[in-house]
């Protein structure tokens, strides 16, 4: 039998990471043993087999179709995007309401931003970004054995490098297989650019609100001040709400949200980013 390993140099996809093979050989070998013992079965249960086998692949060539379309980033290295794949998302999603749309997205260098916002989105987001290789296997683990046990997508695990592959290439969308195009999108990031780049993109272009990208246009409408002025408590305020930008504001008085910044502030007194001073200033 001929793996999915074995046909690198045809399907073209030379930068999958090394464990999506694993698995997509894996489901090739299933499939092929359960083909065998269906011979074995009575016409119902032979069935099933044959169903089961079909829709492992079927699953697989999805992955592999996905993955070969998946978009060049060589230019990202000194290119900043025009647009992103999350705002012509939007745009879409405006004009299928027949709602006007308009993106407020401003860009602003990396060691111009407060550096109260970049300690605050890292605690938030994903604390190990300096140290995984675009993917946190151990949050993606957890996050695929919570998904497993609740039924549905209720952890995401992912790490701001996949995130921002998401909103640069992707959409919003639910599935497994654009998971696994996030996951090899963030490996091939991480292995081109810096992880100080990485972070500005990040920072620069994630959805902060309703039309909103970038922490600069979120900064200036918010709290009418840059993004490189952001103090403790208004940069917390900012990270906090990443997790559902269209749902929560910087200033939402809600429990998840008083409890999400009280969390964020006690990290960051914890790893040093704030002192005891800032830290009792802060209004929440």
């Amino acid at each position: 039998m001929i793996t999915w390993t074995e046909t690198r140099s045809v399907s073209g996809l030379l930068e999958m990471d090394r464990f999506i093979l694993q698995c997509l050989d894996k489901l090739v070998v299933i499939a092929d043993n359960t083909w065998a013992m269906s011979k074995k079965k009575n016409p119902k249960i032979k069935f099933i087999i044959i169903l089961t086998a079909a829709t492992i692949f079927y699953f697989a060539g999805s992955i592999v179709l996905d993955l070969m379309h998946l978009p060049a980033i060589d230019n990202l290295a000194k290119k900043n995007p025009a647009r992103t794949a999350l705002m012509e998302q939007r745009v879409k999603e405006a004009r299928a309401r027949k709602k006007p749309y308009r993106i407020s997205q401003s860009y602003l260098p990396y060691n111009a931003i407060s550096p109260y916002l970049k300690k605050a989105v890292l605690v938030a987001e994903d604390a190990a970004f300096f140290s995984h290789q675009g993917i946190d296997y151990g949050e993606l683990k957890e996050a695929i054995k919570t998904d497993w046990k609740k039924k549905r997508w209720a952890r995401g695990g992912s790490t701001i490098t996949m995130q921002l592959a998401k909103n640069l290439y992707l959409s919003t969308s639910k599935s497994l297989t654009r998971k696994i195009s996030e996951a090899v999108l963030a490996r091939r990031m991480d292995d081109q650019l810096s992880k100080a780049r990485i972070f500005e993109l990040y920072l620069n272009y994630i959805e902060w609100g309703d039309g909103i990208f970038g922490c600069q246009s979120a900064s200036l409408i918010y709290f009418d001040c840059s993004a490189s002025e952001l103090d403790p408590e208004l940069a917390i305020r900012l990270a906090s709400i990443i997790v559902n930008p269209r749902k929560y504001g910087p200033f939402t008085d809600s429990k998840r949200m008083n409890t999400r910044r009280k969390w964020i502030a006690q990290k960051m007194l914890q790893y040093g980013h704030l002192t005891e001073e800032e830290y009792s200033d802060l209004n929440f």
